[in-house]
Parts: C-alpha cells; structure tokens; sequence
C-alpha cells in the first residue's frame, strides 16, 4: 500500500502505524520532557521514518520557551535605563541569550497586559524595572500574573524595588538621598531647595526621604528646606529652575535633584538666567550617568552601580535556584565642580 504524500503525513499517521496514541507520538516527535517507554519511542521513530514524517520545526520552537529574556521597563529612554539595558545585553550574549524590551510607562493596565501578552510568548525570563512598584506589593492582579508564570518554568527578576517573592534587586535610594543631603549640611549651605519628580514614584520619593534624612541629620546647623515637584527629566528639571529664579533665590544656595537629567537641566536654567553654578548655587544629581561629567561644571552626583544591575539581572534570570534571591545595590558620593563649600 503506498505511503500518502509526505506533505500530507500528520502526526495522527504517525500514531496510527506506532499502534499508540496521538499524545505519545507527541511527546516522542516534539522533545517532551515526559519519559516515554522505549518500546514506544522506537516504534513512534520507526514509524515517522516509514512515513517520511517531517517535524514542524515552527510549531515546536512555539511550544517550548525561547531563550529571549524580556525586560518590562517605565521608561526606556532614560539614560540611566540605557546603562541597564546595554549591561544586560552584553552579559544574555556572553550566556547565549538575548534581551528584548517593552516599555509601559509605569501604567499598571500597561504593565499587566504585557506580562499577559509575553505569558503566551514564553520567554525565558522577565526582568521588570518599575519605581512604581511598592515594596512587597505588587499590584495584586500583576502578582498572580507573575507567579502563574514563574509556575509554567519563566523566571521573574524585579530590579528597584525589593520583593521576597522573586528575585530581586534594589536601589538603595534613601541611602543615595542620605549621602547628598548629609554633606550639602556639612559643607555650609543652610537654604535647600530639592527637586524632588512628580509623584508616584516609589525611587524618588525615597530619595527625597533620603535628601531630607541627611540634611536634618547633619552635626552643622539644620538647614531650611523646601520641596519643589517636577518632571524626574531634563526639562523637567529646567522648568522648577527657571520658576525658582523668577520667583527670587532668595538666598537659596543649594538645589538637590532627585537624578542627573534633573539636575544638568536646572543648570541649563541657572545658566540662561545668569546664575552662577556654584558660585551662586550648588546642584547636585543621582545616578552618575555619562552626561554628569560631559557638563561644566561637572555634576556633583551619586554614582550607582547601574551597569552592575544590568548584569546581575541576567544573571539571577539564568541561575538555578530553589528560594528568591535578594540584593541591595548601594552607590557612592562622587564629588564634583557642581558643588562647593559656603563660609558662614
């Protein structure tokens, strides 16, 4: 009896000769995990062979996780984003994977239909950026979405915030604030303004905890202390400047931006007005990205290790474990042009 056309040979066929079931065939042809008998396998094998039966290589590479690791971002266009990103590439290249990304903006409808959406792509990891995310409390419908995909083989790994559930990396942004504020106090400057991002930002508002904990905690007189809400960008950070000089300095003689991109656009402002950094005003930023040092005068900052947290992110996506891994990713004052002492 002739063979039917190879172009018409279905799995079912392949079963039927095997004398086994459809799912067994499956298994067997598809690469499944599952054990099959090897009396079973030879027969599904020898049977494929008889019916020249050719696996769809599509439909498996649809059935099985890729070897992408995606990451769900607020904002992909931040410079201190693109340190991240270009950390996790090189290290998913050095592993044999490789990194897509999706922004959402921080919106939580955005971000639960993109874990939806990538749930049925089946990457291989999810690594979520997200300052909006509270500690150890994910919006609850996003948190189910997560685990049910962690249950199916993904791997989650959070990156800003610290969540015992999953693996987790966060910025120590207090302590970045802290670091800023406490040595604005002790190198003299008494009238403080912050710039302190809009709300709804679980990083910056620590910062700015951080900023105020470290001016009040100063062994120097307490300074006064004002808090100014802006756009966390350049531009941002050029409108809170350019509306604190048309409203009068004032004595203000420092201004503390809650990141750099914040920071070098108040200095664009103070420039355009005539007000002299620092000779007039110290600024200070966080994150210490590329800009902060291409600027003049140079940006006082606290560096954070951004492109280790790129790194590790990968790392914790790909490493086998048993229970969440938890990191605290701590930064360094980096003193620079932007800031200088005040005489009293």
């Amino acid at each position: 009896m002739p063979h039917p056309p190879r172009s018409t040979v279905t799995l079912r066929d392949v079963a039927a000769a095997a004398g086994v079931s459809v799912a067994t065939a499956s298994r067997v042809l598809g690469g499944s995990s599952r054990t099959v008998a090897p009396e079973y396998a030879e027969r599904v094998l020898a049977a494929a062979s008889a019916l020249r039966y050719t696996v769809d290589a599509s439909a498996r590479a649809m059935r099985r996780a890729s070897d992408a690791i995606t990451l769900v971002a607020d904002d992909l266009t931040t410079p201190s984003m693109g340190m991240v990103v270009a950390a996790m590439e090189r290290q998913a290249r050095k592993s044999g994977a490789f990194v897509t990304v999706s922004s959402t903006r921080g919106t939580p409808d955005k971000q639960l239909q993109t874990v939806r959406l990538l749930r049925g792509l089946r990457p291989r990891a999810l690594v979520l950026t997200s300052g909006r995310l509270q500690s150890n409390a994910l919006e609850e419908q996003l948190f189910r979405e997560l685990q049910a995909y962690e249950r199916e083989g993904g791997r989650v790994v959070i990156v800003g915030v610290a969540d015992e559930a999953f693996d987790s990396i966060d910025l120590d942004n207090h302590g970045a604030g802290y670091s800023v504020g406490n040595y604005i106090a002790n190198s003299g400057h008494r009238k403080v303004v912050i710039f302190g991002g809009s709300h709804g930002s679980a990083n910056f508002s620590a910062r700015v905890s951080g900023f105020i904990d470290g001016l009040t905690s100063a062994e120097a007189e307490k300074p006064l202390i004002q808090v100014v809400s802006c756009e966390g960008n350049r531009q941002g950070g050029f409108d809170a400047a350019r509306a604190l000089v048309e409203r009068g300095l004032e004595g203000t003689d420092a201004v503390l931006a809650i990141n750099d991109m914040v920071a070098i656009g108040a200095m664009s402002a103070f420039r355009a007005a005539g007000v002299k950094v620092p000779d007039d005003v110290s600024v200070t930023g966080i994150d210490d990205i590329q800009l902060a040092v291409d600027v003049t005068p140079q940006l006082t900052t606290v560096a954070l290790p951004l492109a280790d947290v790129g790194t590790m992110s990968i790392r914790l996506a790909l490493a086998t474990r048993t229970q969440p891994t938890n990191f605290t990713a701590r930064g360094n004052l980096v003193i620079r042009d932007s800031t200088m002492p005040r005489s009293r």
